[in-house]
This record gives structure tokens, C-alpha cells and sequence, in this order.
């Protein structure tokens, strides 16, 4: 385990072990005694922490390929996707729907009408998501040919 430290008058930072935090392997013991210091320090990207929480659960990712679909009602979601619950799915379009992905749109009917939709916002990230997967057809032929030539 390797040793760095970085001083100055409020902070010490000394590299300690190795954790996941999303793009790099990185711990760090810290003694900081200025807690708006702590915090600037501690406080992760907004958007790289939603995109690991997405991305990280394959849910989030159905419900936003079901919306991306059409299929934009929640009873619809449920029995569209086997093994997704109620409580599960309502989290998720929670989640997404404060990460500003989804809009949420209530009708004041009788039953109860609630839709969901991309926002802008949404749109794009459903279209960094596509390319995300074409690059993964793109890559998957060649690493196939690529094992198959070492055996």
C-alpha cells in the first residue's frame, strides 16, 4: 500500500487502501478541520453518481427503455417486464423522475390516470444510453473472434 500526503493549513490527506468510487480505485484517511472543506472534498459529481445508479440497476434501465418505447403507464410497466413489483417499480420511476429524466403527469380522473415521459433531459441521456449500446454490439463480435483465436 503505497503513501501520499498532501498539506495545507486546514487539510491533510494521506492515501490509505482502495475502495470502488465509480471511475477509480481510491481511499482517503481524512483529517480536515474546516467542514465546508470537508464537504467540497467529500461531495461526488451530481451527474456521475446518477449515471452509476442507473446504470448500476437494471430496472431504472427496462423503465426508461419501456417509456423510450411508448409504453408509459405504470400498470403497463409492471406487466410488461416480469419480476418487477409495484413497490419496485414506483421507486424507480421516483428515482428517476427526481434525477429530472422522467415527468411524471397525473390526470385528475376517476381511477386515478399517471403517466410518465422523457423530459429533455431524459431524451439525451436515453440517447447516450443507445450509443452506449451499439458500442457494446460493435465490441462483442470482436472479442468473441478474439477469444476463439486463443483457444
Amino acid at each position: 500500500m503505497g503513501y501520499s500526503s498532501k498539506t495545507s493549513e486546514n487539510t491533510r490527506l494521506r492515501k490509505a487502501g482502495t475502495i470502488w468510487s465509480g471511475t477509480y480505485f481510491l481511499v482517503w484517511i481524512m483529517e480536515i478541520s474546516d467542514p465546508e472543506q470537508l464537504q467540497s472534498f467529500v461531495k461526488p459529481d451530481p451527474v456521475a453518481g446518477m449515471v452509476e445508479s442507473i446504470i448500476g440497476c437494471k430496472w431504472s434501465l427496462s423503465v426508461l427503455h419501456l417509456v423510450n418505447q411508448g409504453i408509459n403507464r405504470p400498470g403497463a410497466m409492471e406487466r410488461s417486464i416480469d419480476g418487477l413489483t409495484t413497490k419496485v417499480l414506483n421507486e424507480r420511476l421516483r428515482k428517476l423522475v427526481n434525477y429530472g429524466i422522467l415527468q411524471r403527469d397525473a390526470y385528475p380522473e376517476i381511477p386515478p390516470r399517471v403517466e410518465y415521459k422523457l423530459t429533455i433531459f431524459g431524451e439525451k441521456f436515453v440517447h447516450i444510453l443507445n450509443e452506449i449500446e451499439k458500442l457494446n454490439q460493435e465490441i462483442q463480435p470482436g472479442l468473441v473472434e478474439h477469444s476463439l483465436e486463443e483457444n
